[in-house]
């Protein structure tokens, strides 16, 4: 789910640039919006597919996620800066034609590395289409009716995508392959290549110099910390390989810090943090990026692993947590403006950890009915009321210039949170598994469950291997649910938000 806040402008005509094809130009932005929440999502219910086709390890298949995620998160800002400064198209078909590139790449990937480098590269692409995406759409519809008509549309799709990506990648994953969540972008990427001539000019290129420095510090050193905590799930937290990239990382994010405050054009104006508001929303957005990928990572193996579902029905069985965020998205945009923001984002954080602290209880005699709907509704319930408010938090006050910079690192907070979130989760879920196989099966030396589900098992140690699952999965759905209570205090300590500020803000824009 993306949120992509518009502060209110007086009404005028859209800027320079923009389409004479206004139809096909929403259509194109909104495809390739779908595009990218897609690859976010997608790729979740195949990854047992994944793992058992290129011999992935439980801590390594965290990176078919993570490499996405932290190259689309770091690089965000620098994607806005460069569609500004190269022009909103070209920056939106550069980034639709590797984003086709790299998907046909990963589905032809015959080894780990080269899955991983695609999905590395799948980010940089939806890295410069998302920015470029929502800037093309302010350049082409005016402000007002007809801009929040079509920001409407942008924010279904954001919504929508997340959902979507779960269901069709256990049909495709089913009826034909797990290549084919990769696939599945290249025809469309090309007809949006074909279409966007005709449907976009180009805006006028502003000056400017890019923060290059600033996004391989930033990208870099979230990769390496993010590396340094999945290796703790296989080494010790004394180890070199898991102090060194942690240490590594602290260091290329204090540099990048440095460039931030000296550099003409900062791909983060350190300003943006000065509002505690502002602050609260990007930590609270960080842990609920945590949660979601946690939630759906974590149940999306044991649904398959454990209960046996095929991953079609897979898919279909996350459309509960789609229907608890329709639902109150929908209801959190009405009330936005009589509550505040501090009021929704509490309920929702506790909502939302409710789910997790439910789920934390699974275990292998689990079912899907009594013990899996209840807490999808309830995590996403508590998701949709979370996001609208976020947004306006994010923007409440901002300059207008810094709009962009505000919402965007929002979007980047929700990624590399998620890739945060699955390197900890992901260590102490791993952690927790091993312990309760060396239990059950004290001869075993715990070793990787994950791998050891495929072919025909004794039943006895099908039994432990199964219940070792659910217990590491539970123990991360519990650590998940106090996250999101630290984000409740946060909410509560923060966000100062009024409910006449709130009234001002547009959050129509918002999914």
């Amino acid at each position: 789910m993306s949120t992509q806040p518009q502060a209110k402008t007086p009404a005028r005509e859209a800027p320079p640039g923009g389409s004479v094809h206004k139809s096909l130009a929403l259509t194109l932005i909104a495809v390739a919006q779908m595009m990218v929440v897609l690859d976010v999502s997608i790729v979740n219910v195949a990854l047992p597919s994944i793992q058992r086709a290129l011999d992935f390890s439980a801590t390594d298949l965290e990176w078919v996620v993570n490499a996405y995620a932290l190259a689309f998160g770091g690089l965000l800002l620098l994607g806005g800066r460069i569609a500004d400064k190269f022009g909103q198209r070209r920056a939106f078909v550069a980034g639709i034609a590797l984003l086709t590139a790299a998907s046909l790449f990963g589905g032809l990937a015959d080894s780990q590395e080269l899955l991983l480098a695609a999905r590395a590269l799948q980010g940089v692409a939806a890295a410069l289409v998302a920015p470029a995406a929502l800037a093309l759409l302010t350049s082409t519809f005016a402000p007002g009716a007809e801009r929040n008509k079509a920001m409407g549309v942008y924010g279904a799709v954001a919504g929508l995508g997340g959902a979507l990506g779960n269901v069709l990648g256990g049909v495709f994953t089913d009826a034909l392959s797990w290549r084919w969540v990769l696939f599945v972008n290249v025809p469309i990427g090309l007809l949006v290549l074909l279409c966007a001539p005709r449907a976009f000019r180009e805006s006028t290129p502003t000056r400017g110099k890019l923060d290059l420095p600033g996004a391989i510090s930033v990208t870099g050193g979230t990769s390496l910390i993010v590396y340094g905590l999945m290796n703790a799930a296989s080494h010790d937290w004394s180890d070199t390989a898991t102090v060194a990239p942690i240490v590594g990382g602290a260091v290329l994010l204090l540099i990048f810090l440095v460039i931030e405050a000296r550099t003409s054009s900062p791909l983060m104006p350190l300003r943006i943090w000065a509002s505690p508001a502002r602050s609260g929303s990007y930590v609270i957005m960080l842990t609920i990026g945590a949660a979601l990928m946690a939630l759906f990572y974590f149940l999306t193996l044991f649904i398959q692993i454990v209960l046996g579902f095929s991953p079609m029905r897979t898919g279909f069985a996350f459309l509960a947590f789609a229907v608890g965020a329709a639902v109150t998205a929908t209801l959190s945009s009405s009330l936005i403006a009589r509550t505040g923001p501090r009021a929704l984002l509490a309920v929702g954080t506790l909502v939302f950890a409710a789910g997790l602290f439910w789920l934390s209880a699974l275990g292998s005699d689990s079912s899907y009915s009594a013990d899996l709907l209840g807490p999808l509704v309830l995590g996403g319930a508590g998701t949709g009321l979370c996001f609208v408010p976020l947004a306006l938090a994010a923007v409440a006050g901002v300059r207008d210039q810094e709009a962009g910079v505000a919402s965007a690192l929002l979007n980047a907070g929700q990624q590399v949170g998620a890739a945060l979130g699955l390197a900890v989760l992901g260590t102490i879920a791993a952690n927790a598994t091993e312990s309760r196989m060396k239990e059950l099966l004290p001869g075993s030396g715990g070793g990787d469950a994950h791998g050891a589900t495929g072919g025909h098992l004794p039943p006895q140690i099908q039994e432990a291997v199964h219940d070792a699952l659910s217990h590491g999965y539970g123990v991360g759905f519990l650590v998940a649910g106090f996250v999101l209570v630290a984000a409740f205090l946060v909410a509560l300590f923060t966000i100062r938000v009024s409910p006449e500020d709130a009234a001002r803000t547009d959050v129509a824009a918002v999914a």
